[in-house]
């Protein structure tokens, strides 16, 4: 069968349209009523896959769904490596944070930096180097878990009030 310009336009936009499960099943219909040799007729004009094609003709065939798992694939996150990092963290960052002096967040101030943290996982919690996250993700963390990087705010002093002023 001979494809036209309009035809492949058509064929093209509606796969576009599709996602996953009904772009394989429609590539394969159209694929079963364009006839023999046709994959390669497709690959070639539509610029389909023939590997996606084929995994459309078994869906269709029998019956049955692939299931993708795009959630899986990727970069597993630092807990999923170290599962006590977190706990690490907050033991080091603890010792050296506030809570917000005004109590209009629930944030945490902390003094100490990513870097910081690091070396002192590393002192502390006999981390090695090559196993722990850079610095970058030990920050990313710790905003995660509620700390901010800010200094640590004393007591203020109280304004001077004239009356208690003694002069000398």
């Amino acid at each position: 069968m001979e494809l036209t310009d309009d035809l492949k336009t058509i064929f093209t936009e509606a796969a576009n349209d599709l996602k996953e499960y009904a772009r394989r099943v429609f590539m394969a219909r159209v694929v079963n009523a364009l006839g023999k040799g046709s994959q390669r007729q497709a690959e070639a004009e539509l610029n389909w896959c023939r590997d996606t094609i084929r995994k459309g003709q078994q869906e269709l065939e029998g019956g049955f769904c692939h299931i993708d798992r795009f959630a899986d694939r990727g970069r597993k996150r630092a807990e999923e490596h170290l599962p006590n990092l977190l706990d690490d963290i907050k033991s080091v960052v603890d010792e050296h944070s506030q809570t917000d002096p005004a109590f209009q967040t629930t944030r945490f101030y902390t003094r100490l930096s990513a870097a910081e943290v690091r070396r002192q996982l590393i002192e502390q919690n006999e981390y090695s180097d090559d196993e722990l996250p850079g610095e970058e993700t030990i920050r990313v963390k710790l905003n995660q878990l509620g700390y901010q990087l800010r200094s640590v705010q004393k007591s203020r002093p109280k304004k001077k009030i004239p009356e208690t002023d003694v002069p000398l």
